[in-house]
């Protein structure tokens, strides 16, 4: 069994997460339970588990939530049509929508009014890229891979931007935007690129947890984009990596004539989760746990109006 475990440098809750988060348990606090939420509000299945049972109630059709209850949108953002929606059912409403998220959409009503069509670098079905997706009624096209972008039919290509979803992988999605920059080259891109500082970061630290350790851990639930994303990154960089949802699926035969295990989490996964991990690897015949430096995360995002602890 491996002799040490490398954490790497962020890994974990990132701000629009820890927002997330708190705004459903400011509400349950303030309003008391059930309180609805449209999708999970963030990907992690122990976050979804403990809201449960704390009194939340997680739901994909706002025909399932009763007149005059406290409707919480998840992080991921939400189509204009289910917001005008929920406004003319009377709910009230609390929008967890990570605020880089938010940005995006912003920035997509920004120039649809200056008459702009949009390419979408994300992934099919994902709640971001239909929130993003579902603020135009059309003029938005998505892309997941460089293939697709040869598909791609504009009505013209003279007011053309491009947008992605905030959890890709950086490395892909850059190689996406050069096939777009290729094929459109008056392409407007984002003044800062879209791909939130979290994920970046998160990535950067497994490239460089990689090479000093035999295997990766990512912790993280399978729904989870930018979990799934480390993993992928681990993997491309020549290391077995697996994606665990919790200490349980741990097998013991991963780590036979390791000495090294780097261990990683995504950014709607709790450090309770990496902490489990750990005592499990412990158990297994870990000896002692470093972690690596990286960069410190100071960003912190603002509650909603009516659900500060003073209001």
């Amino acid at each position: 069994m491996s002799k040490e475990i490398l954490l790497a440098e962020p890994r974990g809750f990132c701000a629009g997460v820890d927002r997330a988060i708190e705004i459903v348990e400011r509400a349950l606090q303030k309003f008391g339970a059930p309180i609805y939420v449209r999708h999970e509000i963030v990907h992690n299945t122990y976050v979804v588990n403990d809201l449960k049972a704390k009194g939340a109630i997680f739901i994909e059709s706002l025909g399932d939530v009763p007149a005059g209850a406290t409707l919480i949108f998840s992080a991921h953002g939400v189509p204009k049509a289910v917001e005008q929606e929920a406004h003319a059912r009377g709910f009230r409403v609390f929008d967890a929508t990570c605020p880089l998220v938010t940005k995006v959409h912003v920035e997509v009503a920004k120039l649809h009014q200056e008459g702009y069509e949009f390419i979408m670098i994300g992934h099919k079905g994902h709640p971001e890229v239909e929130g993003t997706m579902g603020q135009l009624s059309g003029g938005i096209h998505l892309v997941q891979d460089v293939a697709d972008v040869a598909q791609v039919q504009l009505l013209q290509t003279e007011k053309v931007a491009m947008v992605t979803q905030t959890t890709l992988s950086v490395d892909d999605a850059s190689q996406i935007a050069a096939a777009v920059k290729a094929r459109f080259p008056m392409v407007r891109e984002p003044k800062q690129q879209d791909i939130c500082y979290a994920t970046q970061n998160r990535q950067d630290a497994v490239k460089m947890l990689s090479p000093q350790v035999d295997l990766v851990i990512v912790v993280g639930s399978p729904t989870s984009s930018n979990s799934n994303r480390l993993r992928e990154v681990a993997r491309k960089l020549g290391k077995p990596s697996y994606m665990i949802d919790s200490a349980d699926e741990l097998q013991a035969q991963w780590f036979e004539g390791v000495q090294r295990v780097g261990l990683t989490a995504g950014a709607s996964a709790p450090d309770v989760l990496v902490q489990a991990v750990i005592d499990r690897l412990r158990a297994l015949g870990v000896l002692a746990v470093r972690k690596m430096h990286g960069v410190a995360e100071t960003v912190k995002f603002p509650l909603p109006k009516g659900l500060k602890m003073q209001e």
